[in-house]
């Protein structure tokens, strides 16, 4: 009897961890099981595989399809590389940037620049030359105020320059070639503005009868400025005026100083005298 006592009791603490072991399971199973069954569904999402600007077509290679969390989706996302491909870029669209169908055209939209020209505005070109383009600094989304210079002639005394329109949206920057007035080939900027029909209209006027030029402008500073403009008779420093005579010989007249002398007053034998002393 008492030498079956130590095999009872490892019996009991065998069937003891074995137990304890089966409760803690099935512990753990309950806590894992309300997380496994919180995880959220996930769908496919399409991203651009690299930076696309402005009026690019969207193709095969410009865009990867990635599994992103279903509770998380952005609004308007596209499912698949079919419905991106074919699309035109509306707004600039950054490497792995999620594509939405409000940055992109329709299929039957094409691409290029007709997109992005809103509903009422007009795309109008001026080409400039390399000063007035602002150096290469205008480009596509940059604002701008246009300056017309109109020379001397019959009617106008004077040659001026005034703004003509003011914050203005870039659209596209690009070069042309052409000829000069001997023939020679030459290339020229061209720069595409997004203005009002009656802001086209002033601007094709402008560019006919005076000079055009860009100045470049804070995307920030949105607000107008009234301005008067520069007349040529602004450039020419004014003649200095010449010294009044009076005041000439005043300054070069010096200045006489009155002698204050010194009176002594004496007696010498009962007769008075007086003596006159002179400060140097």
């Amino acid at each position: 009897m008492r030498r079956s006592r130590p095999w009872f009791m490892l019996v009991l603490a065998i069937t003891s961890g074995i137990v304890a072991a089966l409760l803690a399971l099935k512990y753990l199973r309950e806590r894992t099981t309300p997380l496994m069954a919180a995880e959220p569904k996930r769908v496919n999402i399409v991203l651009s595989a690299r930076s696309l600007p402005v009026g690019a077509m969207v193709t095969e290679r410009d865009v990867k399809v990635v599994s992103w969390p279903g509770d998380a989706v952005p609004s308007g996302y596209v499912r698949s590389v079919k419905d991106a491909v074919g699309r035109g870029i509306i707004t600039p669209v950054a490497e792995n940037e999620p594509l939405l169908a409000a940055k992109m055209s329709t299929k039957d939209a094409g691409g290029g620049l007709p997109i992005i020209i809103r509903d009422g505005m007009r795309a109008v070109s001026v080409r400039v030359d390399e000063v007035i383009g602002v150096a290469g600094f205008v480009l596509p989304g940059t604002r701008v105020d246009v300056l017309l210079t109109l020379d001397k002639n019959n009617n106008r005394p004077q040659a001026i320059t005034k703004t003509l329109l003011q914050n203005v949206q870039t659209l596209a920057a690009g070069q042309s070639s052409t000829r000069d007035k001997e023939g020679k080939p030459q290339t020229v900027t061209v720069i595409t503005l997004l203005v009002s029909p009656d802001d086209a209209e002033l601007l094709a006027l402008a560019s006919k009868e005076g000079r055009l030029q860009l100045a470049l402008r804070n995307t920030l500073d949105t607000l107008a400025v009234a301005t008067s403009g520069a007349r040529a008779d602004r450039l020419s420093p004014s003649a200095p005026s010449s010294p009044s005579p009076n005041r000439t010989q005043r300054a070069r007249a010096a200045p006489t100083l009155k002698a204050n002398p010194t009176v002594v007053e004496g007696y010498r034998g009962g007769e008075r005298t007086l003596t006159t002393f002179q400060k140097p």
